[in-house]
């Protein structure tokens, strides 16, 4: 009962910190026109797009309340030919978001067994929203089990699973980080000396192949995107993933050409920024198509 309480004060607490937020709080740019732009351009664009990468930040609030803006801006343009997509539930869940989406289980057990995340309360608005308009939720991501297996033992590891846990990941073999992309994966494991702007990895994941274990996370969500828009041919996507996973065109962007060439997407970038409002976009223009600077001072969801 405690936790019942603690749960409907905690939400309330949080809808009216979103009410509270407007388009003070950020600012977007578009590389393409050279120009600030409106949310509502943005939701336009996608007219002529298949797909949109909206990486994020986990923890900005402002970044939720436009990731929520968004999906309602995109609904009364495609209703229900819109689906969202999440890096932050695992293909294996699938059938359980499908039935918390129909009604037929309580959110207690949708989240205790699509193993929410931590911070599901930042997602909770979307999810809402796609139960009232009856809109698909893909769950996008590779369960950590088979990413933290290809990063320790490699993707044969992978094929000797049995076929139906091949089922939860993007098909064998699947294509690594190269070029650019795999130089960013590289430099987060590895600190240079004297180096104290980053904490050193544990030695336990010292012997832990990155490469290996982001890929898989980012060919999977592509994997899923693609075959999802396979079986509902003509839909619109709104995929959110951490902007790690889609930054410059990399990741979840580049496996998706690797899947269906024809498949239009557009990137979005999100990050704060002390110098806000006055943003140098020069410094940003290469992460996306769309970039999205917001307030530092607004409080985050939840502390790194």
């Amino acid at each position: 009962m405690k936790k019942l309480i603690l749960a409907l004060i905690m939400f309330p607490m949080w809808a009216v910190a979103q009410d509270k937020l407007n388009e003070s709080n950020y600012r977007i740019y578009s590389v393409k026109l050279g120009k600030e732009v409106s949310i509502k351009t943005v939701a336009t664009d996608m007219d002529n797009y298949d797909v949109l990468l909206f990486g994020e930040e986990h923890n900005d609030s402002v970044t939720h309340y436009l990731e929520y803006t968004l999906l309602e801006l995109l609904h009364l343009k495609f209703g229900n030919e819109l689906a969202l997509s999440l890096e932050m539930f695992d293909r294996d869940v699938q059938p359980v978001m499908d039935e918390y989406l129909k009604g037929f289980i309580t959110e207690k057990h949708f989240k205790k067994d699509s193993r929410a995340w931590s911070n599901y309360r930042d997602y909770k608005p979307m999810v809402m929203f796609a139960k009232e308009k009856q809109l698909d939720v893909v769950c996008a991501n590779a369960p950590t089990r088979y990413t933290n297996l290809a990063g320790r033992k490699g993707q044969g590891a992978l094929d000797q699973l049995p076929d139906e846990s091949k089922e939860y990941f993007a098909p064998l073999p699947y294509d690594t980080a190269s070029g650019k992309y795999y130089l960013k994966l590289m430099d987060l494991t590895h600190t240079p000396a004297g180096d104290t702007s980053k904490k050193a990895m544990p030695a336990a994941m010292r012997n832990f192949n990155m490469i290996l274990s982001q890929s898989l996370w980012d060919a999977t969500m592509a994997n899923s995107i693609v075959k999802y828009i396979k079986k509902n041919k003509g839909k619109k996507v709104m995929h959110v993933n951490g902007r790690f996973h889609s930054d410059e065109g990399f990741g979840v962007a580049t496996q998706l050409d690797n899947y269906n060439s024809k498949l239009t997407h557009l990137v979005i970038s999100t990050a704060s920024d002390e110098s806000f409002p006055n943003i140098k976009w020069e410094e940003y223009k290469k992460m996306g198509d769309y970039i999205i600077i917001t307030d530092p001072k607004v409080p985050k969801t939840y502390k790194d």
